[in-house]
This record gives C-alpha cells, structure tokens and sequence, in this order.
C-alpha cells in the first residue's frame, strides 16, 4: 500500500495543478462573456446620450465583432511567435483600456474605436485560451479542463447581466441615471469590466508558458520541468513526441482546405454550422435583451432582471450539455435544439406579431402573453445552450482530419464572427424597419433550416478517433 500512495499522491497533485492554472487561463473565456453582453444593459442609454437612431446604435454594438475577428486571426502569428502567455497578457491590457475608455466617449465614433479595441481582445483570449488548456493538460482529463473555457464564457455573460441589473438598482431604476462622482450608471457598467481584467493580466504572469511552445523554441529543460508537474512519469517521452510532431508539422495555409471543384465538402460543413449558429440569433437576447424587454413594456429594472435570469439559464444548460455530449452524441442534442430553438421562436414570433402597439410603434404585451414570452425566451436560451452553443465548437474541433484541421478552424472561427456581426448589426434596423414579429420569424425560419441541416449533412463524431476523420 505505501508503494501506491506516492503516485497517486503525485497523480493528484498534478490534476489540481493543471486545474489552478487552466481556470487562471479561463479567465480570458470570463472577459469575451463579460465584454460581449456588458453592452446589453447600456444600449439605450447609447443611443440618448449620442442621439443616433438604430443604424448606428446596432454599429456601436457590433463593431467589437469585427475586433474580435482581427484578434482571432492575429492570434496564431502573435502566439506562435511569443508564446501563449504574451498574448494574455496582451488580450489583458487592451480590456482594461477598453473598458476605461468606453465608459469615457466624446462621440459614438470614439466608442466604437474602443469597444473595437476589446474586442482584439476577445478574438485574442477566445483563441489562445482553449489552445493553452489543450497543450497544457494530460489527454485523459482534456476534455474536462477544456470545458472551462465554456463556462467562463457564460458565467461571464451572467455576471456582466448581474452587474448592470445592481448598478441600475442602486442609480434608481436607469442606466440615464447619475451613480458615483457624478457619472451617469452606463458609464460603470464598462468600467466595471477594468478589476477582472486586471486580475486577467496578473494570472497569466502567475502561470507557466505553454510546454509545447516552449519545446519548439528549444527551452526544453523549461518544458520539462512544466511536464513534470503536469504528467508526473513519462516526461521525457511526452517531449520526444511532441517533437515528433512540430516535425511533421507545417504552417496552416488555407491552401490545404482546397480540392476539386473548390473547397473541401467537410469546411462546408464546418461553415454551415458556424453560420447558423448565429443567424438563429442567439446573440440578440445577449446583447440587446435588456432593449428588447423594454420595447414590449416592462421597465428597466426589471428587463435588466430578466437578463440575469436568462444568464443563469444559460450557465445550467452550458453544465448539461458538458454531462450530456459524450453520452448521447453531437447529432441528437443539435437536432433536438433546432427544433426546441424553431418552437420557441415560433412562439415569440407569433407573440410580437400580434401584441397591440403603443403611441412609439412597439408592440406591448402584457398577461398571459408577457408570461408566455418570458418562458419561451428562456426555453430558447435552454436549448440553444446545450446544443448548438457548445456542440458546434466541440464539432469544429473533431471533424477535421489532421491536415487540415487548424486552417479549418481558422475559418469557420472567422465566418462564425462575420455572422455574428451581421445579425448584431441588423436587429435595430430590423426591428425598427419590419417589427420584433418579423425579426424573429427571420430567426425561426434559420432554426427550421438548421435541423435539416444536420439532419442530412452532420456525421455523429462522437466515439471516432481524429485520426479517422476524413
């Protein structure tokens, strides 16, 4: 029995090791959450403090997307260059200007540069991240330390929604409101982004470099010493394989996506579901719910509510879909939220479609109908969350053969952000020009297209080693 004790002893020290470090990298995943849905509760008080109708109201939330994209693909030469802490630590520092400087703006053009500016950050953690969890954590217990990147993501979003709910609550009910020294609530709601960022930056001075950058720059006694404390036994052979595989290794070139006739069928796929992940709309309720529940007639405070509640929802179904993935497989949970998305837009649709409208052109529900919308929302969040949310990222992962799976990702990542912006952009064009009734069957009718999708062109991954893939 003593003989046993000591690797097992060793073994566990290891996990928590890997466990403290990957959830310090995670924090990067807690500030993509915070930062996109942070703007969910300032939004109207945007557009009256710079007095810009919905075009640029829908720009001033949607252009960090597009800072995300240019982040997102900067972050394989910037990495690959300087390691994976560097970038941190980069991503770090343009969230804490950002939130400085949103909370600061002369026009609504200067807020825009700054909220550009975040989201580089974005793009930057929400690639570095899960690369840095995956080369630093053993094979067996991957899967598990990957997930965080997930549920920081979500718990981010649920804390910007919980902050901006208090921060209203204490200036009176209004984001319009003055709060501290004289500063209007919508001005703290960005700033309150500034302390986990700084604490962003300061983790990733506290964690070690990833081993495998470390090894391809010839550090190999720092990659060894990293390797101890994560594998135990068996370093030195870690370190021999890995270097095996920078071997055989090539950049990633959008070249390898290519065959006959155009691009390879699987990047379609990758592509198909990377679109529709967004054009269900999903990032409408985070980004502007708190609008959204104000035009139908509930007050701020109270849309703001609703907000948290819609975040605690979504970090329930991030936590069953991670129990559920590797049990029932990829394709069921897609199919069964498509249809559970299409049921609960449909409803929404229908909903706003028919509600009556006030003196301002909205639509006003109130009773039964105020209910029943406030439980599809959330049953649209709910299914969303433990399908097509994390199940698409877990796919884009797997279902790419070795060759080309990084420039695979790379662009599916990327048409994944375009979309984003495009129905970011449009919701306050949309809703102004056509009505919520329209817009949301415009979203119905993706869910509808989205099952069938699957249906007919997604192959069950789950079980299938990478190297099978096609």
């Amino acid at each position: 029995m003593s003989a046993s004790s000591p690797p097992e002893s060793k073994q566990s020290a290891s996990v928590i090791f890997v466990l403290l470090i990957s959830a310090a990298a995670a924090l990067g995943g807690f500030l993509f959450g915070f930062d996109t849905a942070v703007i969910n509760g300032a939004v109207v008080a945007l557009g009256d403090y710079f007095k810009v109708g919905p075009v640029l109201v829908g720009m001033s939330v949607s252009l960090a997307l597009i800072g995300s994209a240019v982040g997102a693909l900067l972050s394989g030469p910037v990495s690959d260059r300087y390691g994976r802490i560097k970038p941190m630590l980069l991503s770090a520092f343009l969230f804490t200007i950002s939130g400085i400087g949103a909370g600061l703006p002369v026009t609504v053009w200067d807020f825009i540069f700054w909220r550009f500016l975040g989201g580089v950050g974005i793009g930057l953690a929400s690639a570095i991240t899960p690369a840095y969890i995956a080369e630093i954590s053993p094979a067996n217990l991957r899967g598990s330390f990957g997930s965080l990147q997930q549920l920081a993501i979500v718990v981010g979003i649920f804390v910007a929604m919980l902050s901006n709910y208090m921060l209203v609550g204490f200036a009176g009910g209004s984001a319009d409101n003055e709060l501290w020294f004289g500063f209007e609530t919508w001005r703290w709601m960005f700033w309150a982004e500034v302390p986990p960022a700084l604490l962003y930056g300061f983790a990733a001075l506290m964690i070690p470099e990833s081993p495998r950058y470390l090894i391809a720059s010839r550090r190999e006694k720092e990659a060894e010493g990293i390797l101890a404390k994560v594998l135990g036994d068996k370093t030195l052979e870690k370190i021999e394989e890995i270097k095996d595989s920078l071997k055989i290794e090539c950049a990633p070139s959008f070249a390898v996506l290519r065959c006959e006739g155009g691009l390879h069928p699987v990047v379609w796929i990758g592509l198909g579901l990377s679109v529709l992940q967004q054009f269900v709309g999903i990032n409408v309720i985070f980004y502007y719910g708190s609008m959204l529940w104000r035009s139908v007639g509930f007050s701020e405070e109270s849309s703001l509510w609703i907000t948290v509640i819609t975040g605690v929802v979504n970090i329930v179904t991030t936590l069953v879909a991670i129990m559920l993935i590797d049990r029932v497989g990829r394709k069921p949970l897609l199919l069964v939220g498509s249809a559970g998305m299409l049921i609960t837009l449909g409803v929404l649709a229908y909903l706003f479609g028919h509600a009556p409208i006030d003196v301002t052109g909205n639509p006003v529900l109130q009773g039964a109908s105020a209910t029943i919308a406030l439980y599809s929302a959330n049953l649209y969040v709910f299914c969303f969350g433990f399908s097509w949310g994390p199940v698409v990222w877990v796919l884009l992962g797997e279902m790419f053969n070795n060759r080309i799976r990084a420039s695979a990702l790379a662009l599916g990542a990327g048409a994944q952000w375009v979309a984003n912006f495009i129905v970011s952009a449009s919701f306050p064009s949309l809703v102004h020009w056509a009505g919520l009734g329209v817009t949301y069957s415009i979203y119905a009718f993706f869910a509808a297209i989205s099952f069938f999708f699957v249906l007919f062109m997604v192959r069950e991954t789950k079980g299938r080693e990478l190297e099978d893939m096609e």
